[in-house]
């Protein structure tokens, strides 16, 4: 076991995308700090890695729609010196109903989870990487907060959005203190999301050709965010997607969009 006490806190780690970047950093040499809802998840994941590598692993379940959920989870790093320097906000889900049949409970939920917990994380672990003058932050965020709204999750894609200009102005304000920020967007991606979310049978109509593993996802994500590149969208693919999308009128886009991702953008 390392003794260093630098580590990486990566939230959503239980499975997906999450789950791919803790191996990925590990076997870079980052300790781990790992945290997401599903404790008996998160505990074989992190036997798995302390098996393959030569870090320390530790986790905490914690359930980001808790409004004290961040400060609990910065606290239990201060109380064990782990020195954050590689914070991932990843932690995300969709929500099954329609807008207009969600309690207001379920939506306040879901915009705690993908857009104020990662302002509450970073502005946490922020200023102990300004201190050090060294961190790297990766927010994980979506094509979809390019692409046209969507007939499904319209919430998604809006805070994606946000997410992303929240990224860009941590960039901004710190990029000269030594940290950057990075908005990951992948596409569709083989995780599960989808059946978690009740969108599995929209995502089965998707073409093959859009649809990538989280492994191939992760690779990108790190290897941007260790850069310190503003944005990061995997794979030439939705690079070349995303490039249409920002260039074309949009009822060229809603058309694409009915046809590449059936049951999206269907009213």
């Amino acid at each position: 076991m390392t003794m260093n006490n630098s580590y990486a806190l990566i939230t959503g780690a239980s499975s997906g995308i999450g789950a791919e970047i803790a191996k990925k950093l590990a076997k870079k040499g980052y300790n781990l700090v790992l945290t997401a809802r599903r404790t008996e998840l998160l505990e074989n994941l992190a036997n798995e890695i302390k098996q393959k590598h030569n870090i320390n692993v530790d986790l905490i379940s914690k359930d980001l729609s808790k409004y004290e959920a961040p400060k609990e989870i910065f606290d239990f790093c201060e109380e064990n010196n782990y020195s954050v320097d590689f914070l991932v906000n990843n932690a995300g889900y969709g929500i099954k109903t329609s807008f207009h049949e969600t309690s207001l409970e379920d939506e306040e939920d879901f915009i705690r989870v993908l857009g104020t917990s990662v302002i509450m994380m970073t502005k946490l672990f922020l200023p102990k990487m300004i201190k050090k003058g060294n961190g790297k932050i990766m927010i994980v965020s979506s094509v979809a907060s390019f692409a046209a709204p969507s007939a499904i999750q319209p919430l998604y894609g809006p805070i994606k959005t946000f997410m992303n200009r929240f990224s860009d102005s941590i960039n901004i304000n710190y990029k000269h203190k030594g940290v950057t920020s990075t908005a990951v967007c992948p596409g569709f991606t083989t995780t599960g999301f989808h059946t978690a979310s009740g969108v599995q049978e929209q995502m089965d109509r998707v073409p093959k050709f859009l649809v990538f593993t989280a492994e191939r996802v992760a690779d990108e994500a790190i290897e941007a965010t260790l850069s310190g590149q503003r944005l990061c969208v995997p794979t030439k693919t939705y690079k070349f997607l995303v490039f249409m999308i920002r260039n074309m009128p949009q009822w060229i886009l809603s058309l694409l969009g009915k046809i590449l991702a059936p049951g999206r953008y269907n009213q």
